[in-house]
């Protein structure tokens, strides 16, 4: 893996540590199948965070995978969509990832 490769993914991993403390998951959870309503949002919070970045869809799929939790392109599309929808209607989702943007920023 080169170094830009090494450098996302940290990257990725840095906000899935930021986002199990932000919305009170596990790191396991985050990277387990569920449609537990909390973890979904946090898990296309991870996602969105990461697209914003700008990390492509194949790269936050590679590291989704490196975690335990393959997911196809489109689900991880689906989940940026749905973020970007959710946050301008929902003050703390918004707060969360103003939060975790002002924490990660370098």
């Amino acid at each position: 893996m080169d170094k830009n490769n090494d450098m996302k993914k940290k990257v990725f991993n840095d906000y899935a540590n930021m986002i199990t403390e932000v919305f009170c998951v596990s790191k396991e959870s985050l990277f387990n199948k569920t449609k537990q309503r909390n973890i979904v949002y946090a898990r296309y919070m991870l996602h969105y965070l990461c697209y914003k970045r700008p990390m492509d869809i194949t790269t936050i799929m590679g590291c989704m995978s490196d975690n335990g939790y393959p997911m196809s392109y489109s689900n991880i599309q689906y989940g940026i969509a749905a973020m970007k929808k959710k946050l301008r209607k929902d003050k703390d989702l918004s707060d969360a990832y103003k939060r975790i943007r002002t924490i990660y920023l370098f």
